[in-house]
């Protein structure tokens, strides 16, 4: 077809997903882009088009979880599609809390509700920024490119392949029972569900036995008491023990 500019053609790459385009700066950008596309069709795909369109939407972001508040994510866009470096000043989890970077932002993720922005910033390697964090921003009239074998997609999934397994720090064992193993599919992590999956099924009841991955004691500690009687700790006795003093705890302050 013919009459997209350069822009919405772009554009056309966020077609179905209205708010991440607005947020990236591209909303009306893609709805001329899709008007453009749709008038282009023959008269029944346009027909089967607003058909889908009407029944079918999709909403990035997790239940409870409000989008990121990210006043420079078109700045940083901006930047991608340009290949121009940025200056920025970023708020970080550790000390010191405030840095200065200058990033050659290779490329832009979203990821449950949150922006990230995947860049080189003098580092071996590229690093992961969360978009909500960057405080200043500053556009530089510095031209890069990234590395010919760099892929956008393949990079973020080594990255959460490795912040998933750094985030286990060790092992706990419990037994679980059917109630609890059900409600865990609704609030529990991947790799904790597939080694409750993967437990001992014991004899009566149906509960199982299980050694899951934890973060922390004090981590596990608070996922685990929201499955209340469902679960319960075999090691380790740290653990058990916690849990059993918030559980004498609670009873004391309710009974």
């Amino acid at each position: 077809m013919t009459g997209l500019t350069a822009d919405e053609a772009e554009a056309l790459f966020l077609a179905g997903l209205p708010g991440p385009a607005a947020d990236l700066g591209l909303g009306s950008v893609l709805t001329a882009a899709e008007l453009k596309l749709e008038a282009a069709l023959p008269t029944e795909l346009r027909r089967q088009a607003r058909r889908i369109r009407e029944r079918f939407h999709l909403d990035a972001p997790g239940w409870y979880r409000e989008a990121d508040d990210a006043p420079h994510l078109p700045a940083v866009a901006a930047a991608v599609w340009q290949r121009r470096a940025v200056h920025v000043r970023y708020r970080r989890w550790y000390a010191p809390e405030i840095v200065e970077r200058r990033l050659e932002p290779y490329g832009i993720v979203l990821k449950a509700g949150r922006w990230y922005v995947v860049a080189h910033a003098g580092a071996d390697t590229p690093r992961t920024y969360r978009i909500s964090q960057i405080l200043d921003l500053r556009a530089l009239d510095e031209e890069f490119v990234p590395p010919a074998d760099f892929d956008l997609a393949s990079y973020w999934r080594a990255h959460t392949a490795q912040l998933q397994e750094s985030l286990w720090q060790g092992r706990a064992e419990i037994r679980i029972s059917p109630a609890g193993a059900e409600r865990l599919r609704e609030i529990g992590v991947p790799a904790v569900i597939d080694a409750v999956e993967a437990g001992e099924e014991e004899h009566t009841g149906g509960w199982r036995r299980a050694l899951i991955p934890i973060e922390s004691l004090t981590h596990a500690e608070g996922e685990l008491l929201r499955l209340g009687a469902h679960v319960e700790v075999v090691s380790p006795p740290e653990l058990r023990e916690r849990i059993a003093a918030t559980a004498l705890a609670l009873a004391a302050r309710y009974g």
